[in-house]
């Protein structure tokens, strides 16, 4: 039976990790979770290195835009299931079960680091895989951002990018930055799994209320395209790099380490790049970036501690 190996990267930790034990629950797949983008990196990094690359990756889209959000929802939403059972829906995995497996999975034998495949004796004690959050990273890494890094970086790994609710707007921007799927948490686990194998053979998959508006946006986003790329064709290669960091998300203090500048030198690069795309916010520069097809620059960082798996952390 071929595996698939999953990351699912949420800073809701409550729900990545009854996500990861839903799908563990299957008897063809290996999972991971992690609670921010740099520990996602970190996990890809380590997996790539010992030549046990991830299959798919799913990402929440609101990744890195809640403080504070671990145990909670965007709009409050996960609140409402936290004592539900999984019954076909995503959010309502949280503290359930999937079809009465789920809790009892555990870590297969032979399977990788961070890998859970159903067990075949009595319910276990011990979670299949444990986000951890990342307080005090330097770097956050937005759902977006961290599709589009993984597709430059990894582009074996597919991405399926998981949202409270449908935004065009938004699953276009996703598409853009490379990922295969956009996903709605209400759907059941059954859809995210046929999605899943599904961009394994190159599908792209899109809710059908969602077709008509991402074809617009994507439409209105080559319009945007040419004008885009010839401002960011007047920087020098200095700013462009500057710019890279910003759409990767870093400050200034990490954007002075990282090119070995000083933080007076990088806000002077930053208003010129404002200056010379046109535009009086980060922000701004940030969406003009990803228009013209500027990337974010690779923002992995050394191995640490990705994930905890039975209580231990790897």
């Amino acid at each position: 039976m071929v595996r698939i190996r999953v990351l699912v990267v949420d800073d809701h930790r409550i729900f990545a990790e009854s996500l990861a034990a839903a799908l563990a629950a299957e008897p063809d797949v290996d999972v991971s979770a992690a609670g921010s983008g740099p520990a996602a990196l970190r996990c890809l990094e380590r997996a790539a290195a010992e030549g046990r690359r991830f299959d798919v990756m799913l990402v929440d889209a609101d990744l890195g835009t809640v403080p504070g959000a671990v145990g909670g929802a965007v709009n409050g939403s996960l609140n409402g299931s936290v004592t539900g059972s999984l019954n076909g829906s995503l959010n309502g995995a949280v503290n359930g079960t999937a079809n009465g497996t789920a809790n009892g999975t555990t870590a297969g034998p032979g399977s990788g680091p961070g890998s859970g495949s159903a067990a075949a004796g009595g319910p276990a004690q011990v979670p299949v895989a444990r986000a951890v959050p990342d307080h005090g990273e330097a770097v956050l890494v937005d759902g977006i951002s961290l599709v589009a890094g993984v597709r430059s970086g990894q582009p074996s790994v597919r991405t399926v990018v998981l949202a409270e609710k449908d935004d065009p707007h938004r699953a276009a921007l996703a598409l853009q930055a490379g990922a295969s799927g956009w996903v709605a948490k209400d759907c059941s686990l059954q859809r995210l799994l046929a999605v899943m194998r599904g961009v394994l053979r190159d599908e792209t998959h899109l809710p059908p209320a969602l077709l008509t508006g991402v074809l617009r946006e994507l439409t209105a986003a080559r319009k945007h395209r040419t004008e885009s790329e010839r401002l960011v064709e007047s920087l020098t290669p200095r700013e462009r790099e500057v710019l890279r960091c910003m759409v990767a998300g870093l400050g200034r203090k990490a954007v002075a380490e990282r090119l070995f500048l000083s933080p007076h030198t990088v806000r002077t690069h930053m208003q010129n790049v404002l200056g010379k795309l046109g535009v009086h916010s980060t922000l701004a520069a940030v969406a003009l970036a990803r228009r013209a097809g500027v990337g974010p620059v690779d923002l992995v960082q050394p191995l640490g501690n990705v994930v905890e798996r039975g209580g231990q952390l790897a």
